[in-house]
């Protein structure tokens, strides 16, 4: 009889729990057997397995073959446990040196041919690899995004053979020396916008501090220009950021090298489903809140999105963070995204436009308004009217700032909050806003008034402080003064 006993990496949630694959062979009649709470793509190893090792021209045994992938209590899914499974064959069988084999992990697909194909959360399963000490055998192509982990020693293979000859002795598998080449970003320029001044300014106001945004106007006023001009005018990602942001992507198996560094956008349609937004599934993934993570999520046609699509939003505006519970397990996703959203003002879009062509009712108005509820819209930060553009604007040959001049404005505002208190405006908490939002005098009395008038909610007070202090720190002021407090009450009137 005969045991073997590889290390590989399953996920759960950002996790890759270590995964302990163990093969046995035993006399009796030939039976393939795979044990361990496996999934369907998991149990489909058993085919490619044999495929592979027979085209690879090793001997497949025909002998009774049980593998357990252990913790069983754990759900395993993809076809990463292919390479693992195969090499636990052959080394059970005998046809495979196992000395040193502790010192591994392994996981990759196998096509019949016994080539190796990318897999799924590469990043993610480097990150735990490291931790280890293992050296992590993957896929040639997977190499790439997994040697973003500069702890993890990565050994590319192009296909079972090559693993099969190192661990052999006979060809050493070469550690992964790439790096990442990051293109420059091609973000949407900010100077194409025509007009519209006061919207580029309150997209400035919101990227300067993380703040929530929502447009109001017309069809074909250039909101959905100016969301997708956000990316921009943020500031460049830190080190943590960009591999927390690819890691997620990895496990969504959306990551591509070449875009290493850039913040992403989001803009799922309007009959996405909760689940498609927040995550979901028997073993739960990444939804697009969570592929936003530093990045923009943008929302075309707020109101047509489902009300309970909608609600769900309101957790990870304020945590950051999206758990996801399921009968067989509970997944946790970061979700720190900044959310843009457009809407039209009438259910026909053109309420108040100079062509006078609204026939909307009060009625349907405001049951159409009334799709978004009062406790998500307290949660937005900015409310702006964006106005239909006259032709003058239209026609003027000069263009405004570029997002390289606002990105600088911005870079340099988050760099005076980050000094300060360690995070960007839109997540202090309520004693840090006490500490660093509160205005001066004039300030202060201006907001008693507007909270009087405006009947604005206590969660409203402190997002006015807040956008209050972002519009302070773009200004290069250490006091937050009345004007200030006047604009950021500008933006939230939209809300009463």
């Amino acid at each position: 009889m005969g045991l073997a006993v590889l290390k590989s990496r399953a996920l759960a949630g950002m996790n890759a729990p270590e995964v302990t694959v163990e093969v046995h062979l035993a006399p009796g009649l030939p039976a393939f057997t795979l044990v361990g709470l496996p999934d369907t793509e998991v149990k489909e190893a058993r085919d490619r397995v044999r495929a592979a090792i027979q085209n690879c021209q090793f001997e497949f045994p025909a002998r009774r073959i049980t593998v357990n992938l252990a913790p069983a209590d754990l759900p395993k899914e993809s076809g990463r446990f292919d390479l693992p499974i195969a090499l636990g064959i052959l080394v059970a069988s005998g046809q495979v040196k196992a000395a040193g084999i502790e010192d591994y992990e392994f996981a990759g697909e196998l096509a019949l041919g016994g080539e190796l194909r990318p897999i799924r959360g590469a990043l993610a399963m480097c990150v735990s690899a490291a931790n280890s000490g293992r050296r992590f055998v993957l896929p040639a192509a997977s190499a790439p995004e997994a040697a973003l982990v500069a702890a993890a020693t990565i050994l590319p293979a192009q296909n079972l053979l090559d693993v099969c000859a190192h661990l052999g002795g006979s060809r050493v598998l070469a550690p992964y020396a790439g790096e990442a080449v990051a293109t420059a970003p091609a973000y949407p320029d900010l100077a194409e916008v025509k007009g519209q001044a006061p919207a580029k300014r309150a997209l400035e106001v919101a990227a300067a501090g993380g703040h929530s945004l929502l447009m109001s106007g017309p069809p074909g006023t250039g909101k959905s220009m100016l969301a997708s001009r956000l990316p921009g005018i943020l500031p460049p990602m830190t080190d943590d950021e960009a591999l927390a942001s690819a890691a997620v992507q990895s496990l969504a198996g959306v990551f591509d090298t070449a875009k290493w560094r850039q913040r992403q956008i989001r803009s799922p349609h309007h009959t996405a489903s909760s689940a498609a937004l927040v995550g979901g599934g028997g073993i739960p993934r990444p939804g697009e809140i969570s592929l936003a993570h530093n990045g923009v999520l943008f929302l075309d046609e707020l109101p047509e999105f489902g009300r309970r699509v909608l609600e769900a939003l309101r957790e990870p505006l304020e945590n950051g963070r999206i758990s996801v519970a399921r009968a067989a397990q509970r997944a946790e996703f970061p979700a720190a995204f900044q959310l843009v959203a457009a809407m039209n003002p009438c259910p026909c879009g053109y309420l108040g436009h100079a062509c006078g062509r609204c026939r909307c009712t009060p009625d349907q108005v405001a049951k159409y308004r009334a799709k978004l509820s009062g406790p998500l819209l307290d949660r937005i930060d900015l409310l702006i009217e964006v106005p239909a553009v006259v032709e003058a604007e239209l026609a003027a040959r000069g263009s405004g700032e570029t997002s390289q001049q606002v990105c600088a404005r911005v870079s340099a505002a988050r760099a005076r909050q980050l000094d300060r208190q360690g995070k960007a405006n839109a997540l202090l908490a309520p004693a840090a806003i006490d500490a660093h939002c509160l205005p001066d005098r004039e300030g202060a009395q201006l907001l008693s008034r507007a909270m009087a008038q405006l009947a604005l909610s206590a969660r409203a007070y402190h997002r006015i402080l807040k956008v209050a202090r972002t519009i302070a720190d773009l200004a290069g002021t250490a006091e937050v003064g009345a004007a200030h407090v006047a604009e950021a009450i500008h933006y939230r009137r939209g809300f009463a």
